[in-house]
């Protein structure tokens, strides 16, 4: 399989191509600064650009047979502008399957499943802009027609795999208040082959 990878250079990003290099899998990352890749491997291909320009999108994109971001939102609208232009190139190329690391804020409220939990007494953050923008890459794939998972992890630490957490569909886990970084690529990447959760949000934590 070839995954088409962004957010390469990331915390989540970086672990997600060790272990596609791992699986056997080619890899092709669109990454601003190829220097800040850490992993490397014959089967990973780095295309240096831009997430929001469509041609660096198309070219980077093209043989993949699935697709993973977790771009943040460094302050911008790069998140959502992105997302917009990859469910326009997946179309064009026929590819179906795209995972996304967004974050528990998209997830339902407990209290009130009407609301976001960013929208709730749930969250505590002050800003709300991050959490804007995940919503707006779930609501361009909820109206997509393609095979979407989205991963809503909690705080995210650094830290060692334990291979032992909760996931839960459209909600965070009750009383979940971190997964690490390892833990949550771990499942992510499983998704890439999996259609359990296809067309869904997943809340994670321990």
């Amino acid at each position: 399989m070839k995954l088409f990878i962004l957010g390469a250079t990331g915390r989540v990003g970086t672990r997600i191509v060790a272990d596609a290099l791992r699986g056997e899998h080619e890899v092709a990352a669109l990454v601003r600064q190829p220097n800040k890749m850490e992993v490397t491997g014959r089967k990973l291909t780095l295309i240096q650009g831009n997430a929001t320009n469509k041609d660096d999108i198309r070219i980077a994109m093209q043989g993949a047979d699935a697709v993973f971001s977790s771009l943040g939102t460094d302050g911008t609208t790069t998140l959502s502008e992105s997302m917009y232009i990859v469910i326009r190139e997946m179309k064009q190329q026929g590819i179906r399957r795209i995972v996304s690391v967004g974050t528990a804020g998209i997830l339902r409220s407990r209290t009130n499943p009407d609301l976001y939990r960013y929208q709730s007494s749930e969250s505590r953050r002050r800003s709300t802009f991050a959490a804007e923008e995940h919503r707006r890459v779930y609501e361009l794939l909820l109206h997509s027609d393609l095979d979407w998972t989205i991963v809503c992890p909690t705080y995210l630490p650094d830290g060692d795999r334990l291979g032992t957490y909760r996931v839960e569909r459209d909600y965070l886990p009750e009383g979940g208040t971190s997964i690490s970084v390892a833990d949550t690529a771990e499942f992510a990447y499983r998704q890439i082959n999996s259609a359990e959760y296809n067309c869904s949000r997943v809340g994670i934590a321990y």
